[in-house]
């Protein structure tokens, strides 16, 4: 079947999805009519009245479905986007309106730019598509930062290719065909009665067949803005485009993850315009071998099963497969395409006031370097509590046990320690040279019910990371407070603290001698001294 076939064949059944709604709609009111003037009998008429309930509330059911399908196209209000006029941003609309028109489309009448690695073109249409209204654009700060120029032009193409009518006018109609379905199908799934999801489940099966039937379509349809990509802003950058995506989205969760979202413990904000803006800063730091290391070993996400995308891999190589032209990548000498706009950091900052929550107005801004800090602090004094309760509940036990008291029974309720009565470093140290680690110290820090039950070398083993920790975190505490410790932002790495060359170097095999099966604290206490030295 040839491809304007398979299109007019999507269209028929695009069309019947409409029409089975009006059609039960039409058999559930000859079944009313029917009861009322043939069939009504007052012996019957309890039973009648049900049938005529049960018929209202599913064609209430079906009315919903369809105003949904024709509402489908709409556009709704983009609360969490900020919005560019060709004034703004002159030469990011240039770019745009030359990938509209390479493709014979025409501009977007608007233009959104959102905090996602995601571009898009939405429509509002009408009459199943057939009719098209407002076009709107989305464009992902993330993606701009990420991509160079002729990269952006390769994605601004494709996704004007999807509204190309690249092989046949039904084909574009087809794309939105789909949409609208699956739109359709997410009302009913909100359904809140059991006569709402039986109506649900029909339509359902027929949007499956129907996404099923017009998948070839749509798949066409993907490749075929390939190939208008390619043929706009070069085989080698298309193809390099398709390459970069997934390895900017993986990037940009780990920022999200990692430096973003740093100063939520603290209830404090990066600078203004940093909270999106930083990923920049990242993406600069990092080279690209670093970039694809964060996505590697990462499944790319399961494919839908009715997918219009085809594999990426399979696109990549047919994109390949085209004539070389002479429009080479050349990524390390073009511009980021971040840099087509007019003020990014004021651009930067107006999305940060749009996606944020109003919650987050009242959160203090700390610069990077003592968001840096202050986390690296909280961190420090999180890993080390847990091991200072416990020496201190084992300093309190060993005192009641020299003053003649009853020591705590093993098992019962701990005590509360207050803050002030936490023991330092140095008496976490003396603790563990007078044996009192693994005979005492370690049975009080918390650990799972069935660690408890472990006993000897395994018991050892299960709670040593977790001394150690709260050892490294006293001793961050130390080099902080005493300001041998400094921040380290780190874009091209792990944001943390920065320790004197000596720590660096020997701090490491120095805790592991002082958690050791036999503790020797003699290695930490030397750079202890040293560092004290210093600061004298």
């Amino acid at each position: 079947m040839t491809f304007r076939l398979r299109a007019v064949r999507a269209l028929v059944l695009l069309a019947g999805f409409y029409l089975m709604g009006v059609v039960l709609l039409a058999a559930m009111a000859v079944l009313d009519w029917l009861l009322v003037t043939r069939l009504f009998t007052a012996r019957a008429a309890w039973f009648e009245g049900a049938v005529l309930t049960v018929t209202v509330l599913l064609a209430v059911a079906i009315l919903r479905g369809m105003f949904a399908f024709l509402r489908a196209g709409r556009l709704r209000p983009v609360p969490h986007g900020v919005a560019v006029t060709p004034q703004d941003q002159a030469e990011l609309w240039e770019q745009v309106c030359a990938a509209a028109e390479v493709t014979g489309e025409r501009p977007p009448d608007e233009l959104y730019l959102v905090a996602e690695v995601n571009a898009g073109v939405a429509e509002q249409s009408r009459l199943l598509g057939l009719l098209s209204g407002r076009r709107r654009m989305f464009l992902g700060l993330p993606l701009l930062a990420g991509l160079t120029v002729p990269r952006l032009r390769a994605v601004l193409a494709h996704e004007f290719g999807h509204y190309g009518n690249l092989d046949t006018r039904l084909g574009g109609v087809t794309m939105r065909g789909r949409e609208a379905v699956l739109h359709t199908v997410e009302v009913f799934r909100e359904g809140s009665t059991q006569l709402h999801y039986a109506i649900g489940a029909l339509y359902i099966g027929y949007a499956r067949m129907f996404l099923r039937t017009s998948q070839s379509v749509a798949r066409h349809q993907e490749l075929a803005a390939d190939q208008v990509a390619a043929r706009h802003a070069g085989r080698d950058a298309t193809a390099a485009a398709l390459r970069t995506l997934p390895v900017l989205d993986a990037a940009h969760t780990h920022y999200l993850e990692m430096y973003a979202a740093m100063g939520g413990p603290l209830g404090a904000l990066p600078p203004v315009g940093e909270v999106h803006g930083g990923f920049r800063r990242l993406l600069a730091a990092r080279t690209g071998e670093r970039l694809a290391a964060l996505s590697a070993g990462q499944r790319p996400p399961r494919p839908h099963r009715y997918d219009s995308h085809p594999p990426t891999a399979e696109r990549i190589a047919l994109i390949e497969e085209l004539p070389a032209d002479d429009r080479t990548d050349g990524s390390a000498d073009e511009p980021a395409a971040l840099t087509l706009l007019h003020d990014p950091d004021r651009v930067f900052a107006a999305l940060e006031a749009r996606t944020l929550p109003h919650e987050a107005v009242r959160l203090r801004r700390m610069s990077w370097d003592d968001l840096v800090m202050a986390r690296a602090v909280a961190d420090a004094e999180g890993w080390s509590r847990p091991l200072r309760l416990a020496v201190a509940r084992t300093l309190r036990s060993a005192a009641q046990v020299a003053d003649g008291a009853a020591p705590a029974r093993r098992g019962a309720p701990a005590e509360k320690v207050e803050d002030a009565e936490l023991p330092g470093l140095e008496e976490v140290l003396d603790a563990f040279d007078r044996g009192l680690l693994w005979m005492e110290v370690a049975d009080r820090i918390p650990k799972p019910t069935q660690a408890a039950r472990l006993t000897g070398a395994s018991a050892r083993n299960f709670i040593r990371p977790r001394v150690y920790d709260g050892l490294a975190g006293m001793i961050h505490l130390r080099l902080a407070g005493t300001g041998h410790a400094a921040p380290d932002i780190a874009w091209s790495g792990q944001p943390g603290l920065t320790l004197p060359e000596a720590w660096e170097k020997d701090m490491d095999d120095a805790l592991d001698a002082a958690v050791a099966d036999t503790p020797d604290t003699a290695p930490l206490r030397a750079l202890l001294a040293g560092t004290h030295r210093v600061s004298a």
